[in-house]
């Protein structure tokens, strides 16, 4: 609480005092491990040996590629984006051993700060995204990211917000397989949800020990749905703390934030997809609202908001349902 002097300017000689609530910006840690983007994988599987060991708690600072692991700059072509090496994506930072994180339990990502590189790109191809199959257009456009003004320039008169966060994030998968990190699954992976940004936590259901988590694939700005397969792809610097939550138990991610909680639910169709996330949420109410089955699914429908995160990840597409924390009043 800071007390202001406020001087009215017919009152040369009077003055009055008030009180004005001042928020202060929240304090940023200082990371306790950093892991850079020379440790860095490209399948999802138990058997990756982890890059770090942290304790819970630990606040960590990872830096991350673009998508591709490296192979696209700022100057890259079309002929370039062709000729990108698709077993190197996603290159993805990590694994990081989180101590005390066993199966059953709930490990927690807080994602404090992420500041996307320099530069960005989108491309299209007519046999990736909602549309493949529709169209014969090839493009590659990559962007100087301007952060001062946070903005990303698309074309003359087009500018769009930088929103980032990362596309990929999640925990080894109870398997010895090497798993594409294309769709999202369980472990979470390639979720491509664009609410994933600063201030929200993330929470994952932890299937090996250590957890095992891995982020990547990092993105600038994208809208929900991701609909041509690419957003603005970029690298980036991470700020986030792991914690590994007992006696609770979830069977796909989650996330908050102050304003809302939200499930995701990934599945082969939207209907697949969006089934989940609502009985995810269901579930949520009423085990931390105290409502019965019939009110928690009625509130879903009067207060639930089901998204599209992403439909071109296939074979799986995500779904997330957000439920706002202003409508949960006491008296």
């Amino acid at each position: 609480m800071k007390r202001l002097m406020i001087i009215g300017p017919a009152l040369a000689l009077a003055a009055c005092t008030v009180d004005i609530e001042v928020e202060s910006a929240p304090e940023r840690p200082d990371p306790d491990f950093v892991i850079g983007d020379d440790q860095t994988h490209n399948k999802f599987s138990r058997a990756i040996p982890p890059a770090i060991t942290v304790p819970s708690g630990s606040v960590v600072e990872a830096h991350t590629h673009e998508a591709t692991g490296g192979q696209l700059d700022i100057n890259s072509t079309l002929e370039d984006l062709h000729h990108v090496d698709m077993d190197m994506v996603h290159t993805l930072t990590g694994p990081i051993y989180v101590e005390g994180a066993e199966p059953g339990d709930v490990l927690a990502v807080e994602l404090i700060e992420l500041e996307p590189g320099d530069w960005g790109w989108t491309a299209m191809t007519p046999d990736f995204g909602f549309l493949s199959g529709e169209h014969e257009q090839a493009a590659l456009k990559t962007f100087k990211l301007d952060k001062e003004a946070n903005i990303v320039q698309f074309a003359d008169g087009i500018s769009i917000p930088l929103r980032p966060f990362a596309g990929v994030m999640g925990v080894a998968p109870d398997t010895d397989e090497m798993l594409n990190t294309i769709p999202p699954r369980a472990n979470g992976g390639n979720m491509d949800d664009p609410n994933l940004i600063a201030g929200t936590t993330v929470y994952f259901p932890v299937f090996v020990e250590g957890a095992l988590f891995s982020i990547g694939d990092t993105h600038a700005v994208q809208g929900l749905g991701e609909v041509v397969g690419t957003a603005v792809e970029s690298p980036m610097r991470i700020l986030f703390r792991v914690s590994v939550v007992k006696n609770r138990s979830i069977e796909e991610p989650e996330y908050e934030t102050d304003d809302y909680y939200a499930t995701t639910g990934f599945g082969t169709t939207i209907d697949e997809a969006a089934l989940k996330a609502t009985r995810y949420m269901i579930r949520h109410l009423v085990d931390n609202h105290d409502l019965s089955w019939g009110d928690a699914y009625m509130l879903c429908s009067l207060a639930g908001d089901l998204q599209i995160a992403e439909v071109v990840d296939l074979p799986h597409v995500l779904v997330t349902m957000h439920m706002p924390k202003k409508i949960f009043t006491t008296h």
